[in-house]
């Protein structure tokens, strides 16, 4: 068994997304791959978390009142 891979990021830091990020299910009012959060939008991270299968962080980013998981690739500090 891996050992989760410890977070670059913590809890209030603000961010941007890197990449377009689009819904995969997780907003059931939202159509499927709709586009949630643009590219270059700011947000703060409000959790973190990880994935236990993947041993990877997650964090629950809040993009103007849409808070969205995001893997460590998808943001960048500001």
């Amino acid at each position: 068994m891996f050992e989760p891979r410890l977070p670059k990021y913590d809890w209030g830091l603000r961010v941007k997304a890197a990449v377009d990020l689009f819904n995969d299910g997780s907003y059931p009012d939202q159509a499927a791959d709709a586009l949630l959060v643009a590219a270059g939008s700011q947000g703060e991270i409000v959790q973190v978390g990880s994935h236990e299968e993947a041993n990877l962080p997650v964090y629950l980013v809040e993009f103007a009142g849409c808070v969205v998981g995001c893997l460590e690739e998808e943001i960048l500090p500001l």
